[in-house]
């Protein structure tokens, strides 16, 4: 048996090692028109950002390899530009010199994979203009980064490439913007957790234009212009088209192959095409979304090595079949994790499914244990039937183990009530005795059994503000002078029982904490006292991220409330004290010159977003004191910054308190100098 496979990477490249692997007399051909038979895709962006030094490391397998251990003829710079179903022959090119010749096979399996989305815009010719798909087209753009050092750089499209890249290049020093066409970016997520995204990139510095319409490129005072609908135009040293890609087809349409969704090759389960003994796998083909059966078209390199195996089984005789995909994804943004599942919200809206979704903001690991971040979870199901539909969580370590988790239970028909049930590893280091993925079982219960009844956080516009209703804030009294929604009352839950009689029994209560878990508590008792009450999901973090997009506060309990740092979280080194992590990254640091007679000027700086309006600033200002008064010295502090945190905290019979200095609310660290010590 003579199999000829058109294309490497994920899906072709898998399929012939596992022919091989099933029939060790077959001939197997590849034909690949780029010079990498087999590469990592997903890798590409970080060798632009030099996170990946060696380029070979790009390389999976090399022709000499599969030669090697497989005895696989591998063919790069050839092309196949014609099939013959009906007399079983593909013509072939090679790049290199141009010559064509027939060749004859007994099976034929295409895995041309997706191009580049290009669209027909003017001045899209220009050598300031990249697109990112093949191993050729990275060395191509860190070359042009290496050599001509840019210093900003355009990139249209904000989906997993055109992010991947704005990090990369952002670390490297650019300038970066992101132009995107809908209302957000990354559209595997829902909406109020894309506003995290995009909190976390504007907080690194780098600026998103949410619905921008790109209608051409010109080149003038050597950069080149996106010129935008309706709006001013954005000047660049280089752009990079990451708008999306197509499935290459034109072979398979060549080949009177049926084609699909998308412009999609269709097969079935079986990975055949509409012709027979020829197949067809990877990011070219039709697939069916796992929960709604809705046919589409996904560009994961995951799917495709399944279906690369699959086809295989099927050439040698077996009966494999693939049994749809549900988009399983997850993608790092600078330090923090996004992972995907399932339907999303919007999606779940799109299939008419009556659903609901659950948020929740438990922590990475026991927060006893050193360490511990704060990851937020949305978990998507089907109000009706119980069925898991999806998730999205954004987070750093672990965010990636519970996506999974909630994967496999989607996968395996899990209820998502059920979830509560999943007996999952633990110990301090790693979960905790009710990991996330359990605590969103015991969320989506007391839904489904009717202990508490939700809300969410675009529905507050809809709430009057005419005293019909009462809007009950249960946060602690600091919590919500640090930042409220208008409208609410503040009586905290732990003095709820006794302060009833504020409540009006005859009017129903929306209730809001910090994260969606006191606000349960507090409905608790509300409920059964009588009272007709419902509890915003995620409460006002959630709420607060999604409409000012701030970015994840990684330091807080699954209540929402803001953990201390302490003392051994702090290093001092020279004439700087640093807030490190446990990987000795520093997080903030506060430095000051040789201390002399007279007033001395501080600055300090928070390295992580996450970390601001935590008192960080007064914290590290308090520290610098102590290193002053453990070398004998006295410090008077004027910073009121730091004087709030002292009030709150400790209190130092040798702080002096300056009441004339202007009270700087806490959140507004990013103020170059926010103190003025003096010592004597």
């Amino acid at each position: 048996m003579k199999v000829i496979i058109v294309g490497g990477v994920a899906g072709g490249a898998s399929a012939a090692a596992r022919l091989r692997r099933l029939d060790e007399t077959a001939q197997i051909v590849i034909y690949e028109k780029s010079g990498f038979v087999s590469y990592a895709n997903c890798g590409l962006p970080y060798y632009i950002g030099d996170v990946i030094t060696d380029k070979g490391r790009l390389t999976v397998q090399t022709p000499e390899s599969l030669w090697s251990r497989f005895k696989i003829k591998v063919k790069v710079f050839h092309e196949v530009t014609d099939i013959d179903p009906d007399k079983k022959t593909v013509t072939v090119k090679n790049i290199t010199d141009g010559t064509e010749w027939t060749e004859q096979y007994d099976k034929l399996l295409l895995s041309p994979g997706a191009k580049p989305v290009k669209p027909d815009l003017a001045g899209m010719d220009s050598d300031r203009i990249f697109t990112l798909r093949t191993v050729e087209d990275t060395i191509k753009i860190h070359d042009h980064v290496k050599n001509l050092n840019p210093e900003s750089v355009i990139i249209v499209g904000g989906g997993y490439i055109g992010i991947e890249v704005a990090e990369n290049l952002k670390e490297k020093g650019l300038k970066v913007t992101i132009i995107q066409k809908p209302d957000q970016l990354m559209n595997t997520i829902d909406y109020d957790m894309a506003a995290f995204v995009h909190g976390k990139l504007r907080a690194k510095g780098i600026t998103i234009k949410l619905n921008s319409t790109v209608t051409g490129f010109c080149e003038r005072n050597g950069k080149v212009a996106a010129m935008l609908e309706g709006e001013s135009g954005i000047e660049a040293d280089m752009v990079l088209l990451a708008i999306g890609v197509a499935p290459e087809n034109n072979l398979a349409k060549k080949a009177g192959l049926k084609i699909g969704v998308k412009g999609s090759i269709i097969v079935n389960d079986r990975m055949e095409t509409s012709v027979p003994d020829i197949y067809a796998v990877g990011d070219a083909v039709t697939v069916k979304n796992y929960i709604t059966g809705v046919e589409g078209v996904i560009a994961l390199a995951g799917p495709a090595n399944k279906q690369g195996r699959i086809a295989a089984d099927n050439i040698c005789g077996g009966n494999s079949c693939y049994v749809g995909t549900m988009g399983t994804s997850v993608i790092k943004i600078f330090d923090m994790t996004v992972a995907a599942t399932g339907l999303t919200g919007k999606a779940a809206r799109a299939a008419g499914i009556d659903y609901e979704s659950v948020v929740l903001f438990p922590s990475s690991h026991a927060d006893y244990y050193p360490g511990a971040k704060t990851m937020i979870m949305k978990v998507v199901y089907d109000k009706t039937s119980r069925r898991l539909l999806g998730a999205q969580i954004i987070g750093a370590e672990g965010a990636d183990k519970r996506l999974d988790v909630l994967a496999a239970a989607i996968s395996g028909g899990i209820p998502a009530d059920r979830l509560k049930d999943l007996e999952l590893a633990y110990a301090p280091p790693f979960s905790s005795a009710k990991d996330p993925v359990n605590m969103a079982g015991f969320m989506i219960e007391n839904i489904l059994n009717g202990y508490v009844k939700q809300y969410h956080w675009y529905e507050d516009t809809e709430l009057p503000r005419d005293g019909s209703v009462t809007l009950l804030d249960v946060r602690t009294a600091d919590e919500y002078e640090n930042g409220h929604i208008d409208g609410y009352k503040n009586i905290p839950v732990d003095v709820l029982r006794d302060r009833l009689n504020e409540v009006d029994i005859t009017k129903p209560v929306y209730v809001v904490c910090q994260s969606g878990l006191r606000g349960y508590v507090a409905c608790r008792i509300l409920s059964q006292t009588g009272y007709d009450c419902y509890n915003m999901s995620g409460g006002y973090m959630f709420y607060a991220g999604v409409m000012r997009e701030k970015s994840l506060n990684e330091n807080t309990y699954p209540c929402g409330m803001e953990k201390q740092m302490s003392e051994n979280d702090y290093k001092y080194s020279d004439n700087k004290i640093r807030l490190k992590n446990k990987e000795g990254k520093t997080l903030a640091f506060i430095e000051f010159p040789e201390f002399s007679k007279g007033k001395v000027e501080v600055t300090h700086t928070v390295v992580d977003p996450s970390l601001q309006g935590q008192g960080i600033a007064g914290r590290l200002t308090e520290l610098m004191a102590n290193k002053l008064r453990a070398e004998g010295k006295k410090a008077e502090l004027t910073c009121s910054y730091a004087i709030k945190w002292f009030n709150k905290n400790r209190e130092y019979s040798d702080v002096l308190i300056d009441p004339e200095t202007e009270y700087k609310k806490a959140g507004q660290v990013s103020e170059t100098s926010c103190g003025i010590p003096k010592h004597r």
